[in-house]
């Protein structure tokens, strides 16, 4: 091959990857542009939405006292604690269960968020508050306004003070491959819907076959098996 046929097939070449790219580009651009506008405009409306975090019970215990307050506020545990523990904490304070909802799937931050994304757009949900613990920022609220920020939803943290180490601990790696594959599924997220396939509601646990078994909650929370199974939830 010459080098004039190889200069006139480089050119073809990038008159394709510029006739495929863009489009692309342009249609990014223009939702880029559109999400922006929808964020703005979500993070003035009233907060429709939480989402907690697993990783210590401690948010779970702080989220049934939300439950209390804003009993007609829907509420997604994600990879949280074991079922009948969140039943006990919620049976300890009286608070509503219907507007709770239990997503097993989820086995890390990414995973949270993951499983997270299509439930809150199916509810509608454009301004949530993320529950967390300090020690697990800023991963989390990065994470969370990547995945969750590209679907228009806006994202505000409100933070559980700690007694002890929590599960998650952050570190650099962790959260720069995050923060990578996060940028990558806020992308494949806009034409691929994940489906979590352990959704419950709270008041939907069937605790007569938990109780036949086995169970132990986190330590902070002290519940006991006994006496969680002794109670009925409240409905």
């Amino acid at each position: 091959m010459t080098q004039n046929q190889t200069k006139s097939r480089n050119k073809k070449i990038k008159r394709i990857l510029l006739l495929v790219l863009l489009p692309i580009i342009s249609a990014l651009l223009v939702r880029l542009v559109g999400n922006t506008i929808l964020l703005n405009s979500a993070a003035k409306t009233p907060v429709d939405a939480y989402l907690v975090l697993g990783g210590s019970i401690k948010r779970e215990m702080y989220i049934a006292q939300v439950a209390k307050q804003y009993p007609q506020t829907p509420i997604l545990i994600s990879g949280g604690s074991e079922n009948p523990c969140i039943v006990g904490l919620f049976q300890r304070v009286n608070a509503p269960v219907e507007q709770v909802w239990l997503e097993n799937c989820a086995q890390s931050t990414f995973g949270n968020f993951f499983f997270a994304m299509p439930i809150l757009e199916k509810w509608g949900a454009r301004h949530i508050k993320l529950v967390t613990s300090a020690s697990h920022l800023p991963r989390a609220k990065w994470l969370a306004q990547i995945i969750l920020g590209s679907h228009g939803i806006w994202v505000e943290t409100d933070i559980v003070k700690e007694i002890g180490v929590p599960g998650n601990q952050e570190s650099r790696l962790k959260t720069g491959l995050d923060v990578i594959r996060s940028l990558i599924w806020a992308l494949a997220s806009q034409v691929i819907q994940p489906k979590c396939t352990d959704v419950l509601k709270l008041s939907q646990v069937n605790m007569t076959e938990w109780c036949k078994d086995s169970f132990r909650c986190e330590r902070q929370a002290k519940l006991k098996q006994e006496s969680v199974c002794g109670k009925r939830v409240k409905t």
